[in-house]
């Protein structure tokens, strides 16, 4: 039963079936008002000169109308000039308006909805042009109107002298004799034409204004799944920047206290019993920094968890202490005032320092010696990290993650990264950091 219901529904839904349904109600107005509006008031000399049954044309003159409007939808301009001609048919008949002659707006209305303008408009002007000649045809023609004569106006149409036979012509009498109608001139079909295309040029304005928005709403959605994309893909990108330098730094450290530790087991116990302590507090620090990248910013701290300080250059110390501790000899020089720096400045900056010695530690080399150079400027920071080791690079290309990373950070912030082979030999890595005070201090790279 509900499958039945929705079929009924859906065929209801269909333009062919609504457009029969509307023909089908005019010619039921139509016929149901016959009796007092169907019936030409043409004398009888007129009607026999016509050699017709006036009432039978005038029927097929509807049928054209109705027809016209159950095919409005599929073909409208062809359905327009058919109405129009049919009601013109009508108004040479001196008929009264029908229901039937509502197809004439109808199918202008159609066409208003579904045509560009320009159509439209053609049409309009052409149908008000064919209503002002006939306006003017029938003011000048001599006779009187037959619809206001005969109509609701009117006394009836011309009368037969008594005695006379249904068939037989009437003498012809002085006076004005009956004409065309002017129910279809500019005073009546004029303001009806203006406002159905009115009402169909809106809604065809309605309909392009909603798939506007339509589409308007399309592209923001498809913007908004841009836009987050691009996010999520950011903040991997920055994700993956942060372990790999947290666990490439973290392991070369342990890494190297591992093998300074079994190297001085044998001889030094106490100093693999440091190294080991150094090895413990990396790889904690290391797991601290990976669980503060990957947890999400939504949820809370333990209450029993240490809070860390968010790495930045001064952490920078302790660092180069770790760095040392593992091996390497690190000298570190200070150029200019350290000021406050932003956020992201601060931690790409250290991150940038933390990559260069990671690479330092793996690369240079056994008895290379580091340098880190942290210079402030009135508008930009400036770091260099060389060593004196085998001017190794982290891949052949140079295009390592430490390397990508170090220089996407620094992209980030509107600076710039150069790695490679230094002057007295080495590896050199230079970092150029601008200080934008109009720069977000909450914004991280």
């Amino acid at each position: 039963m509900k499958s039945q219901v929705a079929g009924l529904r859906g065929a209801l839904r269909r333009s062919s079936v609504q457009d029969a349904g509307l023909a089908a109600l005019l010619l039921a107005g139509t016929w149901a008002g016959a009796g007092a509006s169907v019936t030409p008031v043409l004398s009888d000399s007129f009607a026999a000169a016509a050699g017709l049954r006036e009432p039978l044309v005038q029927w097929v003159l509807i049928g054209i109308c109705v027809a016209a409007v159950a095919v409005r939808r599929r073909w409208p301009v062809p359905a327009f000039a058919a109405a129009s001609l049919a009601a013109v048919g009508q108004m040479a008949l001196a008929a009264g308006p029908v229901p039937a002659d509502l197809a004439v707006p109808i199918t202008l209305y159609t066409i208003a909805a579904q045509r560009p303008p320009k159509v439209s408009l053609v049409l309009l002007g052409a149908a008000l042009a064919l209503a002002t000649v006939w306006s003017a045809f029938v003011a000048y023609d001599g006779r009187t109107d037959g619809w206001l004569h005969g109509g609701p106006f009117g006394r009836g149409g011309q009368e037969r002298p008594p005695g006379a036979a249904a068939g037989e012509v009437p003498p012809p009498t002085e006076g004005p004799t009956f004409g065309p109608t002017d129910w279809g001139g500019m005073p009546v079909l004029g303001p009806l034409l203006a406002g159905a295309w009115a009402i169909g040029w809106g809604l065809r304005s309605r309909r392009a204004y909603l798939a506007e928005l339509r589409a308007r709403a399309q592209d923001l959605e498809r913007e908004r799944d841009q836009q987050a994309a691009l996010a999520v893909a950011a903040e991997r990108a920055r994700i993956h920047r942060e372990l790999h330098d947290v666990v490439a730094h973290g392991l070369a450290v342990i890494v190297m206290q591992a093998q300074g530790g079994a190297a001085a087991f044998a001889n030094r116990p106490t100093d693999t019993l440091a190294a080991l302590d150094t090895i413990v507090a990396t790889g904690r620090a290391s797991l601290a920094d990976m669980r503060q990248v990957l947890s999400a910013p939504e949820q809370p701290e333990q209450p029993d968890a240490p809070a860390r300080p968010v790495p930045g250059l001064a952490q920078l110390p302790r660092l180069i202490d770790q760095v040392r501790q593992a091996g390497t000899p690190v000298q570190l020089r200070i150029d200019g005032s350290p000021c406050p720096l932003p956020a992201g400045a601060d931690v790409s900056s250290y991150r940038i320092v933390q990559e260069a010695l990671t690479n330092t530690m793996k690369h240079a080399g056994p008895g290379a010696r580091a340098h880190v150079t942290v210079a402030y400027g009135s508008d930009e920071l400036r770091l260099d990290i060389s060593d004196n080791g085998a001017a190794a690079v982290p891949a052949a290309d140079g295009t390592g993650n430490g390397l990508r990373g170090m220089r996407e950070r620094a992209a980030l912030l509107g600076g710039e990264v150069s790695a490679g082979p230094g002057p007295d030999g080495g590896y050199a890595v230079r970092a150029r950091i601008p200080l934008d005070p109009g720069l977000d201090p909450g914004a991280t790279a």
